[in-house]
């Protein structure tokens, strides 16, 4: 059993029904795109503005673009699993199979130094971790390792989606946000 199965969130979850109307859109393109509403989502929906700004930021950033989106899954796994940011990972675990990332790949994420990933995978999980630390763990050394694999679009993109991670888990795990039921595997 887990904190977040014990403990009741810190802030309401806003089902559709309950949520400002000029958010309801919100609702339908986010289940329309993830096929489940993130309890993420029903509590930003407290703060309509924050929703719709959060939702512009992480729509494009996890859309299919300079990495391809089940590796931008396994990034946020990574993070959120070093943020031990339960909801997170249920939550993404779910999407980066839906993706396309193997059942092998999601499974490693914690070990991905021994996983089913080519080099350049492990280098932008190692890449992720380094700023999981801070960003000041990223020396010039880290980063020829990180450039060896990926372009500059590449690693802006990586840094992106590990850093947005570190802030939705931060988020997700101090407000005690419940693990989102998510739909059981074919």
């Amino acid at each position: 059993m887990t904190v977040s199965s014990i403990l009741a969130p810190r802030v309401p979850l806003l089902d559709r029904e309950q949520a400002p109307a000029e958010i309801a859109n919100l609702y339908d393109q986010v289940r329309a795109e993830l096929g489940i509403v993130p309890n993420m989502f029903k509590a930003l929906a407290n703060v309509p503005k924050l929703a719709q700004g959060i939702t512009a930021l992480l729509q494009p950033l996890m859309a299919e673009g300079s990495l391809p989106r089940w590796y931008k899954e396994l990034i946020a796994i990574r993070v959120s699993s070093l943020n031990e940011c339960e909801d997170c990972i249920v939550t993404h675990r779910y999407l980066a199979l839906k993706r396309g990332a193997t059942p092998a790949q999601v499974a490693s994420c914690d070990n991905f130094e021994t996983g089913p990933f080519t080099a350049r995978e492990k280098a932008g999980l190692r890449f992720a971790g380094l700023l999981h630390q801070s960003g000041h763990a990223v020396n010039e050394a880290a980063f020829a390792a990180v450039s060896e694999h990926f372009n500059t679009q590449e690693i802006v993109e990586l840094a992106v989606v590990a850093a947005a991670f570190e802030l939705v888990s931060r988020f997700n795990s101090g407000l005690r946000i419940p693990v989102t039921p998510v739909p059981k595997a074919d």
